[in-house]
């Protein structure tokens, strides 16, 4: 009755793929907000505001993955506690 969660796992291609594509879009957004033609102050002001928002993604990325991380723990222990309550269970006892 105990059914272990298989263990999903990425790839290393998947995995290169996603380091890949997020170097080469910060990149190209950095050169971006270099080459703007633009006060430097402008450009400081992008360059934050980028930051921001990359330092944003992957906080809500981490709260996204504990919240998902901790239902299954949640899921575990009811599980858990549904078969000793099943496996203490006598059917045949006298009420």
């Amino acid at each position: 009755m105990s059914d272990t969660p298989i263990k999903q796992q990425n790839t290393a291609a998947f995995y290169g793929q996603a380091v890949v594509s997020f170097a080469v879009s910060l990149a190209a957004t950095a050169i971006g907000i270099v080459r703007l033609n633009a006060d430097a102050w402008v450009r400081a002001f992008l360059g934050i505001a980028v930051l921001y928002l990359v330092t944003s993604a992957f906080t809500l990325a981490k709260v996204i993955r504990d919240r998902q991380e901790a239902g299954q723990i949640i899921n575990r222990v009811d599980q858990a506690r549904l078969e000793k309550l099943l496996a203490a269970h006598d059917p045949f006892e006298k009420l």
